[in-house]
């Protein structure tokens, strides 16, 4: 048949409608994976045919060759979600040797046309499998939570804790504005590590002192269910979380999972008893016997393990028995289910009676229920064959979901040979002692947390703890490898959602191996591979610290290799650079790179080494310093790498753009953006290059600036928008935070769109907060005192050049006595106090006399992006100091104040810098208008004004209309 958009299908409880492509269970939507609901439709469109698999794949997988296994995976999971072979209903049945067919009726329904709405704001996984026997006890909990706010599902493991708050969540989807955020606390060891894991989940920022309330401060306006899944192992740390946030966020509710309760004041505990299950001294048929959900759960599984599988009157006995055997704990009643294949209920029953505690009357306490599924375990696990054993014990290492190549790094040892691996994770899987977690494109693996805590157990005993955790990180360091070999090519959100899942593995393997238990050399390896996943991610305050470790364990290694150090270093200064700015450390870190290269005649690592160093000197107003050290790009000549020759064109585009050189700056800039475009650039960031950001985002930055200098600010505008747009749409914070600090903030406030700029401040302030870009998060709370004075908190002194020289620019308050006390010191570098002594007329110099005694020296030459606007400010703040002798003192200040200007004027026209020109030539004009001497000033101005294209709505241009209009009036007088 035919699927029409406009009919919906139904069979059983549910109804599809193809347009929409989604599953409706009563009012309830089914969540399929899309390869599923590919399946789904094609076989319905196909209804009562048998499709060969290899028909199946065509039509699914049209662009990709596939495995066969990839088909039974989905088509597995497809099935669970269904329901299929529940109480004898079947949908999708298995033809022998031939395919698959859907048989179950079907009708077509009209539809009613809906609009298409945006998906809620969730991160529920996709539901692998079909609650049983626990609806009421959802149903009660969605009325209890809005009056209980903080409820905790107790139980033992095993008894379905989990699968009722994923249920309850789903069904929850939409009613909370702000959304349904699952946080699984089962890979955690580190209770300080909770706040940040629930912060980068609700895309929260951090800050250091009290991250606890920090987030609780983020929580604060959103409403919002947050599911706090396996909490036992860190009780203590979660029941203070909880009370915080049920205190400071009044609209957030707390779904938690725990074996014990949190003790959390304003808690709520709910217990969950086990399945129930009849009698067995009742008589009851199969139909009744069927209205018990253990006995339902038990048929459910023991059909997906065997399709064959029907109970009959003569087994009812034995499944009921079985159901008691197991106390109706749903873990073990799926481990046992997963045997009938093999024993038969008979046989599983006489298994289970030989293995498990006798029967007892009555209610089964927890402790009770726990020793069935301790028992149940170690009988599912001494089922297996010896290699099933040493693979599931070793399993264990993993936190979170693994592929079957990482499964096969990790199994294959003693033991166990690689062509074993692939029979023996099937048979985990057909045993229930292992879940697949099925994506569009890769199948994934995962213990669950009471399994793989029983399977820790198993390998600690069996002496195996510290070889396999060697060969995890091993494992570790090759999919970093690999990571870093994609990251060139790969797109940024398949890049992520491959590499970034393995983190907490990442973490655990680092953790041991630099703690001195594990391989030094493998440790450092890992930290050194590991470097894109951190950038990836923005965690390079954490990963800094790793940094650390490594290069302290790399010192006791003789000899030191010399890639190894030189990557870490490099690593060292960019970590040091975004989370503290311009420290010594980081100079360091990036002098020893440097130096390191430069003897074992590494050219690329010398490039990453400059570059990282020339960043933290334009940070610092060393523009000098900087333009020399581009000049050395050239020299060192990086023409066999093309990503690396990209990077440095862009990097010396920055020094001839902070040195004053503006029209050489939009020509190099432009290049860079063109010979990206035709080189299909990929990747954003040059392995280990120096301080690293998106190429395009960096280079559409700079080119925004100079835009804005050149007198085009609406250019700039939408080049700054572009810039930021493309870093949102990639999410990657340092990005973000660096266009917004750069460009986009200020351009919103130099073009007098106030909204705009706060809306971005507030960005800037959220984004460096939460990446611990505490450079930009300084350069923030600066700009606030301007953008958003009413707001702002108080701010310390900066000693970064640069932010003081914006800061000059965005508002005259900002020029202080520390400039004028670096320059007078000879400090090294190319400060902008220093360019304005080092190019300052010593005569003019000892002539300049302020009213605040701010800033006393001016330059004599050209150079320096912020020169021309502290000309400006010197000029307007002469006026009230003691004349000179024989001078009065209001001739002596204007002559002062006329001939900065002039200079400032000099400076931004030699610069290319219009903007600069307009304001320099603006302060002058006015200057002559109080000496009346307007056509000097309309001469002046007119010119300069007629030169601009567009921008007429800045400040900038209409005060000069404004002024053009008075001076004409007044020399019409």
């Amino acid at each position: 048949m035919s699927l029409s958009p406009s009919s919906a299908i139904g069979f059983g409880p549910y109804r599809i409608d193809p347009v929409q492509r989604l599953v409706l269970e009563g009012d309830q939507p089914l969540r399929l994976g899309r390869r599923a609901m590919d399946i789904l439709l094609t076989l319905l469109a196909h209804a009562g045919e048998v499709l060969s698999k290899q028909q199946l794949m065509a039509a699914v997988w049209p662009d990709s060759v596939v495995e066969e296994i990839n088909l039974r995976v989905h088509m597995a999971a497809l099935r669970k979600a269904l329901g299929d072979g529940q109480a004898g209903q079947r949908y999708i049945i298995t033809v022998a040797q031939r395919g698959y067919s859907f048989v179950a009726p079907i009708l077509s329904q009209s539809i009613e046309q809906r609009a298409v709405v945006s998906a809620p704001r969730h991160n529920l996984p996709l539901r692998r499998t079909r609650m049983i026997g626990r609806q009421a006890l959802v149903d009660s909990l969605m009325t209890q939570l809005p009056r209980q706010r903080c409820i905790t599902l107790l139980g033992p493991g095993g008894i379905g804790k989990t699968t009722v708050a994923l249920r309850v969540a789903e069904q929850l989807i939409g009613q909370y504005r702000d959304g349904i955020q699952l946080v699984d606390l089962a890979p955690l060891n580190d209770p300080q590590l909770i706040c940040s894991h629930v912060a980068a989940l609700l895309d929260l920022a951090l800050v250091d002192g009290d991250p606890q309330a920090c987030l609780v401060s983020g929580l604060s306006q959103r409403q919002m269910l947050l599911v706090l899944d396996n909490c036992e192992h860190l009780i203590d740390a979660v029941a203070a979380l909880s009370e915080s946030v049920l205190r400071g966020a009044p609209k957030v509710h707390i779904l938690a999972t725990s074996r014990e309760s949190l003790r959390a004041e304003g808690e709520y505990v709910q217990r969950l008893d086990s399945l129930d299950y009849p009698s067995m001294s009742t008589v009851l048929d199969r139909q009744q016997a069927l209205q018990f959900s253990a006995l339902q759960l038990l048929v459910e599984r023991a059909t997906a393990a065997q399709e064959s599988f029907e109970l009959d009157e003569s087994q009812l006995p034995l499944a009921i028995e079985i159901c008691h055997r197991l106390d109706g704990i749903p873990l073990a009643l799926e481990l046992a289910a997963a045997q009938v294949a093999e024993l038969g209920l008979e046989g599983l029953l006489s298994q289970l009676q030989g293995r498990l505690p006798a029967l007892a009357p009555g209610n089964q306490t927890s402790l009770e229920r726990h020793l069935t599924l301790r028992a149940t375990l170690d009988w599912s696990f001494n089922l297996l064959n010896r290699c099933e054993q040493t693979g599931l014990r070793r399993l264990s290492m993993f936190r979170g979901g693994f592929t079957l190549e990482s499964a096969a790094a990790v199994i294959v040892g003693p033991q166990i040979e690689p062509e074993a691996v692939f029979a023996s994770i099937t048979q985990l899987v057909a045993k229930s002692l292992l879940s697949v977690e099925v994506g569009d494109e890769e199948v994934f693996y995962r213990l669950l947390d009471t399994t793989r805590r029983y399977a820790l157990e198993k390998l600690e005993q069996a002496v195996e703890l510290a070889e396999t955790r060697e060969r995890h990180a091993e494992r570790c360091l090759a999919l970093m490898r690999q990571a870093q070999t994609d990251w060139e090519t790969t797109p940024t959100s398949l890049w992520i959602e491959r590499y970034a899942r393995g983190l907490e593995d990442l973490r655990a393997a680092l953790d041991w191996c630099l703690s001195g238990d594990g391989p030094d050399d493998l440790g450092i390896g890992l930290t050194a591979a590991s470097a894109p996943l951190w950038q990836e991610l923005s965690l390079l305050k954490e990963y800094g610290g790793y940094v650390r470790q490594a290069l302290r364990l790399l010192e006791g290694i003789q000899p030191p290799c010399p890639r190894l150090n030189i990557a870490l270093q490099l690593a060292l200064g960019s970590a040091c650079y975004h989370t503290w700015g311009g420290t010594p450390e980081t100079i360091e870190a990036f002098i020893k790179a440097h130096a390191l290269a430069e003897a074992h005649g590494d050219v690329a690592g010398q490039l990453r080494a400059v570059s990282g160093h020339m960043a933290v000197n334009l940070s610092c107003g060393h523009y000098r310093m900087a333009l020399a050290q581009s000049d050395q790009f050239d020299r060192l000549g990086p023409h066999d790498d093309p990503l690396l020759s990209l990077s440095t064109h862009r990097l010396r585009v920055l020094a001839l753009h902070y040195a004053g050189d503006q029209p050489q700056a939009r020509e190099h800039a432009e290049q860079v953006i063109e010979r990206m475009a035709h080189s299909g650039h990929r990747n954003r960031f040059t392995q280990g290059f120096g301080v690293q950001y998106d190429q395009s985002v960096a280079s559409l930055t700079v080119l925004a600036r100079v835009l804005w200098l050149q007198g085009f600010p609406e250019q700039a505008w939408k080049t700054a928008r572009q810039a930021l747009d493309i870093a949102v749409q990639i999410n990657h914070g340092t990005s973000i935070c660096y266009t917004l600090a750069l460009a986009t903030c200020v351009i919103a406030h130099y073009n007098g769109d106030q909204q705009n700029a706060r809306a971005l401040l507030q960005l800037l302030l959220e984004q460096s907060q939460k990446h611990s870009v505490l450079l930009f998060h300084t350069w923030a709370r600066h700009y606030a005192q301007v953008i958003d004075a009413e707001h702002a908190a108080p701010v310390q002194a900066q000693d970064s050049g640069l932010i003081r020289e914006i800061m000059v620019t965005l508002d005259d308050r900002f020029v202080d006595e520390s400039l004028v006390e670096r320059a007078r010191s000879g400090e090294a570098g190319w400060s902008t106090a220093e360019i304005l002594r080092a190019q300052a007329d010593r005569r003019v110099a000892e002539d300049l006399r302020c009213t605040d005694g701010r800033l006393r020296e001016q330059a004599r030459s050209h150079n320096g992006l912020g020169l021309s606007p502290l000309h400006q400010y010197t000029a307007q703040t002469c006026g009230s100091e003691p004349a000179r002798e024989g001078v009065s003192p209001a001739t002596d200040n204007l002559e002062t104040s006329e001939q900065i200007l002039q200079q400032a004027l000099s400076i931004a026209q030699s610069q290319g810098a219009l903007a600069w020109e307009l304001r320099s030539a603006t302060s002058l004009a006015q200057l002559w208008q109080r000496q009346h001497r307007y056509r000097e000033a309309l001469e002046l101005l007119t010119p300069i004004h007629q030169r601009f294209t567009e921008g007429y709505a800045t400040p900038d241009l209409r005060k000069v209309r404004r002024l053009l209009d008075a001076l004409n009036r007044q020399l019409n007088l």
